[in-house]
């Protein structure tokens, strides 16, 4: 392609808010709705898809900070437009809704870069698989006991999962019970069960739930303590029960908050999110940090958003299946990914990230 035609000409970014489908909360927050703020660059005829999910205001700090940072310059030099965004943000706060903004911005310029060569985004990163695992996620605490046990139940059973997670910490009174039926539904299907508590717990709560988890025989205890309390994780992974992974990660904005992390000896699974950590050139930074560290790397949520740069990141060891973000981009993308025996997979029969915007469909959700 001719450098002229290589040339951003358009960035535009929108929100829509898509209702839940149930009322849903975890260990600190209750919540109705989610947000998704996508961005289209346009390019040579070709244009690029990437989303955050984050604040509807997002859209307009985009629109009047980021835009004219990108615009005009070079499609294929994507790193150089992240840290010129980095870069401008400065004063505003580099970390939290901004790193969002990049987030949405460089996942749009490096699908439109793989648009342009016309080949999968997955294989323009560079595959080091051909597929990636997911967990089920969801089992807010909001749900019934019976909705708990059909969510994870399907996930483990028709997906295929692994995996699959539920939330605690709202009423910690009820999390001994409410795990028993997770682990009653997904008896007989290979699959472990995790626990998220958002942060809700005190370190002494954390230490006394890891026990009684480990030994009912779940594997997995996300942010049991605020993930910004890196001693306090540090001594959950020290002292709590062999077995049991404490993973955390997925607040973090920058490639510092991850090194910070991974020196205090804070995890047994470092989680990133590419809709936040800035899109697939932060993603990619974490998961070389992980990777430095010898310790695996889990995506938090945004499935399809995150498959093509999961399939190149190493020691990867799977996405999120976020029950909100599945639906949404189900609802909002064709080509969004449908798990199959636990997996979710690329189409490289379509290039970039595999996504086409259902702009009808959406536009009763614009915020």
């Amino acid at each position: 392609m001719a450098a002229d035609a290589a040339a951003i000409e358009r960035v535009g970014a929108r929100a829509y808010t898509v209702p839940t489908d149930a009322p849903e909360a975890d260990g600190t927050i209750a919540w109705s709705e989610t947000t998704l703020v996508l961005v289209e660059a346009v390019a040579g005829g070709r244009t690029g898809l990437g989303y955050s999910y984050t604040h509807a205001t997002a859209a307009g700090l985009i629109e009047r900070v980021l835009v004219p940072i990108v615009s005009g310059g070079d499609a294929f030099a994507v790193p150089r437009h992240w840290e010129a965004m980095v870069r401008v943000v400065r004063n505003i706060g580099w970390r939290g809704l901004a790193a969002t903004a990049i987030s949405a911005v460089d996942g749009a310029l490096w699908d439109l870069k793989a648009r342009l060569l016309d080949v999968p985004l997955a294989s323009l990163l560079g595959k080091a698989r051909d597929a990636v695992p997911i967990y089920g996620s969801g089992g807010f605490t909001t749900y019934s006991d019976e909705r708990l046990e059909e969510q994870l139940g399907g996930w483990a059973r028709d997906l295929g999962c692994r995996w699959v997670k539920m939330k605690i910490g709202s009423e910690p009174s009820r999390d001994l019970d409410r795990a028993q039926v997770a682990l009653a539904a997904i008896a007989g299907t290979g699959a472990e069960l995790m626990v998220d508590a958002n942060g809700a717990l005190t370190r002494k709560q954390a230490l006394w739930f890891a026990e009684r988890f480990a030994g009912m025989g779940v594997t997995w205890f996300e942010e049991p303590v605020s993930s910004d309390d890196l001693e306090g994780l540090r001594l959950l992974r020290d002292q709590g029960p062999a077995g049991l992974e404490i993973a955390a990660g997925e607040y973090g904005y920058d490639p510092f908050y991850f090194r910070r992390m991974l020196e205090a000896g804070a995890v047994d699974v470092l989680q990133a999110d590419a809709t936040r950590c800035g899109g697939i050139t932060g993603f990619l930074k974490a998961a070389a940090l992980a990777d430095a560290h010898g310790l695996p790397l889990s995506a938090h949520t945004a499935p399809a958003f995150h498959l093509a740069v999961c399939c190149t990141a190493p020691r990867l060891r799977h996405i999120e299946w976020f029950h909100d973000h599945a639906r949404i981009e189900a609802m909002l993308f064709d080509g969004a990914p449908e798990p199959k025996g636990g997996l979710i997979r690329p189409d490289l029969g379509r290039p970039g990230n595999g996504l086409a915007f259902k702009r009808a469909d959406a536009e009763r959700f614009a915020a």
